[in-house]
């Protein structure tokens, strides 16, 4: 099937990574689900984007917005193809793991993990639907097991649940035709990665952009940085 009859979900898709992430699917011809918070934001965000772009609100913190999401998806379009778990928050910087806020920890865990978890979850079956899916969860180098070190441990802790996740989604999903990958796209210049970072966000999209859009024969169980496989 050409990608220009594909549906995309990509939550947190009003700015920064999220919004490119839309930008350059919409630019290949799929129809693109910006998930926001705010849905008038969404729809400013929204403004001057190429193709087929539609806006809902989603907050992935939300069970009930979750589902209020899959519901309209399922009524509105009737399938959904491609779920870029974006939307993460990152709350606990200059946090030690011997005495953190246990209260903000679990907020990032709702967040980055049970709320990619949830929409994992209601995506899946419309996509075997469909004998076909892309599921690319948003990580990062943080998350590595094999470099581990202190500091931001619920941002650390919830990204690398996050990954564990991907690897056991991948394996029961395996001969589906749902490939399911985790990508770094690197210290990207957005709100959380700050002017510092090196890398543009048209380049650190581009990353998703190639997991999302996986051939059949492509890899699944993976995590990913530039288009190859890092240790986990």
């Amino acid at each position: 099937m050409a990608e220009n009859a594909r549906v995309a979900l990509v939550s947190g898709g009003n700015r920064g990574l999220g919004l490119e992430v839309c930008r350059q699917l919409a630019g290949r011809g799929l129809t693109v689900i910006m998930g926001s918070r705010d849905e008038e934001r969404g729809r400013s965000a929204a403004e001057g984007l190429p193709g087929n772009v539609v806006v809902r609100r989603l907050d992935v913190a939300d069970e009930k917005s979750i589902d209020r999401l899959a519901s309209s998806v399922e009524s509105e379009l009737g399938r959904l193809d491609v779920l870029v778990n974006n939307a993460a928050i990152s709350n606990d910087e200059g946090q030690r793991g011997v005495d953190a806020d246990l209260g903000r920890v679990r907020e990032a865990l709702e967040a980055n993990l049970f709320g990619a978890w949830r929409l994992c979850e209601v995506a899946i079956p419309l996509m075997q639907r469909g004998g076909y899916g892309r599921i690319v969860n948003v990580s990062t180098g943080l998350a590595a097991l094999e470099d581990m070190r202190g500091g931001s441990p619920g941002y650390r802790i919830s990204k690398t649940s996050l990954n564990a996740l991907t690897r056991i989604l991948a394996s029961e999903l395996r001969g589906t035709g749902i490939l399911v990958n985790a990508v770094d796209p690197g210290w990207v210049q957005t709100d959380m990665g700050g002017s510092r970072a090196p890398r543009p966000v048209e380049e650190g999209a581009e990353n998703i952009v190639w997991a999302a859009t996986l051939p059949n024969n492509g890899p699944t169980g993976g995590f990913f940085r530039d288009r190859r496989p890092v240790p986990w």
